[in-house]
Parts: structure tokens; C-alpha cells; sequence
């Protein structure tokens, strides 16, 4: 089963999209595979403390995209091969990476600064 013991709210963003935020981080990473039972609804919600209906908006989703299959009465499972890793990863490389250049855009960081800072975030 996945485990959410990682898993810190931030204060910003929707809650449903931090958790599928997670979820594919996850996957991305290889840390969760295919065929990985997700906590129920109600116990994933009890654990984070938010309301059921905020993990069922981020379970729906994350079905809509392929990446859960769910059933009604029924666990709910991952659904991945190495296609939608490989399409996860690219896509969640290009959202963080994205969203970083903009910070450093809105800062006035030049390019070259921005890759010296990267290297040296990199080495430590």
C-alpha cells in the first residue's frame, strides 16, 4: 500500500493537488510501482485530516489520467507502465522546473545566474 507518512500540506495550493502531486512524484521517482493499493478514501482522509471529498476530487483525477482504477465497493489500485512513468516523470520535470524559472524570473535572476545557482544546489 502507498504510504502518506511523506506527505506534509503546504500552505499554498489546493489539497487534492498536493496529494496527486505526491502520487506522481511517486511514480516518477519509481518509489511507487504498478498494482500499489492507495488508501481508502475515508482512511486517507482521516490521516491527513481533510475532507473526504478533497481525496475523492484528487482520486477521480488521478483515474481520469489512467493512473488509478478504481471500482465502486472495491480497493483502489495504481495503473502504470513504463509509458506513463516515462510521461509522468517528463511531465512533472517540466511543471517543477517551470515553476522554479519563473521564481527566478520574477526575482531578475539572469540565466547564467540561475544555472550557477542550480550547480552548485546540485553539489551540495
Amino acid at each position: 500500500m502507498i504510504s502518506f507518512e511523506g506527505f506534509v500540506l503546504e500552505g499554498s495550493g489546493p489539497v487534492y493537488l498536493q496529494i496527486m502531486r505526491y502520487i506522481r512524484q511517486g511514480i516518477a521517482a519509481g518509489t511507487i510501482g504498478d498494482r500499489e493499493e492507495v488508501p481508502s478514501r475515508r482512511a486517507l482522509s482521516a490521516l491527513l485530516g481533510v475532507n473526504p471529498n478533497t481525496i475523492q476530487k484528487a482520486y477521480h483525477m488521478l483515474e481520469e489520467e489512467g493512473v488509478l482504477l478504481s471500482r465502486s465497493g472495491a480497493r483502489s489500485y495504481t495503473n502504470v507502465n513504463r509509458q506513463t512513468v516515462e510521461r509522468i516523470r517528463r511531465e512533472q520535470l517540466w511543471s517543477e522546473t517551470a515553476e522554479w524559472v519563473k521564481a527566478m524570473r520574477q526575482m531578475g535572476v539572469s540565466k547564467e545566474e540561475a544555472y550557477a545557482l542550480a550547480e552548485d544546489i546540485w553539489e551540495e
